[in-house]
């Protein structure tokens, strides 16, 4: 049976997403962290299934969770596609626990993935905001901006390249229907 964290390991607190669940004392892989509860809605039941809220929690074809009740402080865990805890889900008892797969620092956010329909349905419209896809993010970005410099200073390279050619002092006038082309030359005043 695994350890049970004990209850002060967390605290409600602003995040890059809104609100998060943080770590307040070393949390030990394997670790219970928490229970996600609320209301057992059942999908055979229309008035049940038409709910519509961002923290259901579904543990079979049948059976849903709905965890938008006030205590139910597992709401506040956030998504990563690098999480630091999983969801260990109990269909026959209908519960849903929250477990560490890697040791957690105080102060450090906890999350779990949510899983492809949710990310499908709610994250990948507005693009995920955990840690590990901004980071990705972030360093395409940089690419980007290496890759623009590099065309940039290529064009200006060609560019000085041209001017070299067309500025030889031994180059022969530029024709233009067979008539020769002076170069205008600026005065500044």
């Amino acid at each position: 049976m695994p350890a049970i964290a004990p209850r002060k390991s967390y605290r409600v607190g602003r995040s890059k997403t809104g609100l998060g669940l943080f770590a307040t004392m070393p949390i030990k892989k394997g670790t219970r962290i928490i229970r996600y509860f609320g209301p057992i809605l059942d999908c055979r039941i229309p008035e049940q299934d038409e709910i519509e809220n961002k923290y259901l929690f579904e543990l079979n074809g049948r059976w849903t969770i709905d965890g938008s009740v006030r205590k139910n402080l597992a709401r506040y865990i956030n998504h990563s596609c690098r999480p630091n805890a999983e969801s260990d889900v109990r269909p026959r008892e209908r519960k849903v626990f929250i477990r560490a797969i890697k040791d957690i620092e105080p102060g450090d956010e906890i999350n779990y993935d949510y899983g492809t329909d949710y990310f499908k349905a709610y994250l990948k419209p507005i693009g995920c905001k955990c840690p590990s896809c901004e980071n990705k993010r972030k360093k395409q970005r940089a690419e980007a901006r290496v890759e623009r410099a590099k065309v940039k200073a290529r064009a200006e390279q060609k560019a000085q390249k041209a001017d070299a050619k067309s500025s030889n002092k031994g180059a022969k006038p530029k024709k233009l229907n067979g008539h020769a082309v002076a170069k205008k030359s600026r005065a500044r005043a």
